[in-house]
């Protein structure tokens, strides 16, 4: 049975509150600018109990984006990965604040595609890359999802999955390598620079392993005898084996054993601190750690692998992602033709 009261508004004006109690549910109402609207809902809201098809969206309506992003910031984000839920937090906190996103102070159930695209649009505004774009949407996209399975809020529906064609593009791979005597002048300057980053470049060319998986290596996971590598945490969460070639077996062989088990004793940030510092002193330009990545993958194929043992080596999961990583040179391919 529905229910109709007249209330005054905060601006003077007159709205109509509509209240509905069907046995079976707990009792919702809502509130509109005119009798007709609160009545045309009362109506379809009554209607769709009776066919039991109705469910309440009392919650989502009372969740703002902000609440939801710090519940998910508190159930979700610890589930991931370290260097994962570091780049996340960051990134909720810029998506929670009203000032820098107007729509995390508006409740779940207001939000439409046309906001998720209003989003998109003042973030290429702003300057934001298509990747730090795309990373909001998959943040959005999974927090919407999460809310309608895990948080009791089924009536939502996911705005993020029903703005089609007005993704951003995302700009083209990177395809920097070393070229000329620039491998050279690298090493040179590392070992000048001291410590363990010349190892680590040597280490990252021969096995084309990530910042953070170098970063994480235990001799518990070395196998001298099979010459292979465990890494069982990776990025596509798919632990692999690597296996090393005698240069890099011979920058294990060179490094101290350290008490707490790991093989090097620098972590993520400082890698990369350390690496520009020896790219600046090298007068090498345009090299970023994760080039290296590039650099090794391309000479796996020149070495006349084929896609699937590369993609065994570097952990890629389909050949397109593989592609990206794949720059061969004319030149080294030259005595492959015969």
């Amino acid at each position: 049975m529905a229910t109709f009261v007249k209330r005054r508004a905060a601006d003077g004006g007159v709205v109509w509150q509509a209240r509905v109690r069907k046995k079976g549910y707990d009792p919702v109402s809502a509130t509109f600018d005119t009798r007709a609207d609160a009545q045309a809902w009362a109506a379809d809201t009554e209607s769709r109990m009776a066919r039991r098809v109705f469910v309440s969206s009392r919650e989502a309506e009372a969740t703002t984006l902000k609440e939801a992003l710090e519940r998910y910031e508190r159930d979700v984000t610890p589930r991931k990965k370290p260097t994962t839920r570091r780049a996340e937090a960051s990134r909720i906190r810029a998506l929670a604040n009203p000032d820098l996103t107007p729509m995390a102070a508006r409740s779940l159930a207001s939000i439409r595609s046309a906001d998720i695209a209003s989003h998109m649009r003042e973030c290429e505004l702003a300057g934001l890359s298509g990747n730090s774009v795309r990373l909001d949407l998959a943040l959005l996209s999974h927090l919407f999802n999460t809310a309608r399975a895990g948080w009791g809020m089924e009536s939502l529906t996911n705005p993020v999955s029903l703005v089609k064609g007005q993704r951003p593009k995302l700009a083209k791979g990177r395809d920097r390598r070393l070229v000329g005597d620039e491998e050279v002048r690298l090493l040179e300057a590392a070992k000048a620079y001291g410590g363990e980053i010349g190892p680590i470049i040597t280490w990252a060319i021969e096995t084309t392993m990530r910042r953070g998986e170098i970063a994480a290596m235990r001799w518990e996971h070395l196998d001298r005898k099979a010459r292979t590598l465990l890494i069982p945490e990776t990025k596509t969460n798919t632990p692999r084996k690597v296996p090393l070639s005698a240069k890099a077996m011979a920058v294990l062989d060179a490094l101290p054993r350290q008490i707490d088990g790991r093989i090097w004793g620098m972590r993520p940030d400082s890698i990369t601190q350390a690496f520009e510092r020896v790219c600046e002193a090298a007068k090498i330009e345009g090299l970023t750690f994760h080039d290296l990545r590039h650099e090794a993958t391309s000479r796996l194929f020149e070495k006349g692998l084929n896609p699937m043992r590369v993609a065994a080596i570097t952990g890629h999961k389909t050949l397109q992602m593989l592609k990206r990583y794949t720059h061969l040179r004319a030149e080294d391919l030259v005595g492959m033709l015969g």
